[in-house]
């Protein structure tokens, strides 16, 4: 699987992640002193960029998982292929 795809996926699972649960309803207070309320403009704002960075961070960590995997296999292949001559 490319990284695109992984990274489409990815976003694919949070969107739909997001729409069948309710979120928990909250209430922060910001740097410059404004409340904010789930649903606000900046509540999603600040929402969507943290789970850019999740789903950065997972595309990367599966990514490399998979590149690791697939060195293993590679390298119990060869040495399968060592012991059987």
């Amino acid at each position: 699987m490319s990284k695109e795809q992984l990274e489409k996926l990815i976003s694919e699972k949070i969107e739909a992640a997001l729409k069948s649960e309710d979120t928990p309803k909250k209430f922060f207070i910001t740097a410059n002193g404004r409340g904010v309320t789930d649903g606000g403009d900046l509540y999603n704002a600040v929402l969507h960029e943290v789970l850019d960075v999740v789903k950065i961070a997972l595309v990367d960590i599966i990514s490399e998982l998979s590149a690791v995997s697939e060195k293993s296999a590679a390298s119990v292949q060869t040495a399968k292929q060592s012991a059987k001559k």
